[in-house]
């Protein structure tokens, strides 16, 4: 039977939620992609003051990052699709509208941060909500003399094909007080064609997303079994169908009673956001 906990109401407001980003002694969470780390991972502001990106190059070269907004939707599965501008919605499009950023391009050499300046101007005429851009850092190749390579009896062009790296970032803007109701619902073991895996759906209901940690006890354990760091659901979507690969040793300590909690992440407090019992068969 499901807890008392099994959902929950929760209010929110960019004050309080932006607060959480900077609370002293507690770290941010880090995102790396080839040589470029990038903290923290998402950005929540209540448009009455900025934040913060700090960018780090950790390869043993210079590197020159591109910096530019996007609009994506979350789907069922937790993927984040690409929308273009011209189908954007109203909110979405009020949302790329209202951020300012600087700078837009950025060379680092190696082991050198750089602070992306983030502020958000929503209209007063704009409804109370929440708005959402996502913020990209791709890597610049470097470019290089195109050359015919000549060898004996043969002769033909030279291609180099250099990979293009980057990151995505949430930058989110709740605009009064808004309410979300956060659940966890259908836990189940399941069988992919990569092996097993836990599947749970979180469910949410409100004008704000949810975004925290998933961590799976076994009764009488202190220790989670599985632990799930930065799991987000977004307003576009009324749950997200969450499935994680297991090793066949997970799969065997995971079965039979357990408790399955989403909890704010620990740089934000931990503070339980929505718990379920059940037994998983």
């Amino acid at each position: 039977m499901p807890s008392p906990f099994a959902s929950a109401r929760r209010r929110l407001t960019g004050a309080l939620t932006a607060a959480a980003l900077t609370v002293a002694g507690l770290p941010s969470p880090l995102a790396a992609q080839g040589d470029l780390l990038i903290a923290p991972t998402r950005l929540v502001l209540d448009g009455r003051r900025g934040g913060e990106v700090i960018l780090s190059n950790i390869g043993s070269e210079e590197a020159t990052y591109r910096v530019a907004l996007e609009l994506r939707r979350m789907t069922a599965e937790g993927g984040l699709e690409p929308v273009d501008e011209a189908a954007a919605s109203v909110s979405e499009k009020a949302a790329l509208e209202m951020i300012r950023y600087a700078p837009r391009r950025v060379t680092l050499p190696p082991g050198q941060p750089q602070a992306i300046r983030i502020s958000a101007r929503p209209d007063a005429a704009l409804p109370d909500g929440e708005y959402r851009v996502h913020m990209s850092f791709n890597a610049l190749p470097k470019v290089e003399a195109l050359g015919t390579a000549l060898t004996e009896g043969n002769q033909g062009l030279s291609i180099n094909i250099i990979p293009v790296f980057g990151i995505t970032m949430p930058i989110i803007v709740r605009k009064g007080e808004l309410e979300v109701v956060a659940g966890l619902s259908n836990p189940r073991l399941v069988q992919t064609e990569r092996g097993p895996a836990f599947a749970v759906d979180i469910t949410r209901a409100g004008e704000a997303s949810l975004y925290g940690d998933l961590l799976v006890y076994k009764p009488g354990n202190s220790e989670p079994v599985l632990v799930v760091r930065g799991l987000g659901v977004y307003p576009e979507i009324p749950a997200r169908h969450a499935t994680f690969g297991l090793s066949p040793e997970q799969a065997a300590a995971i079965r039979g009673p357990v408790r399955i909690e989403l909890r704010d992440p620990l740089q934000s407090g931990g503070g339980l956001i929505a718990a379920l019992d059940a037994v998983l068969q």
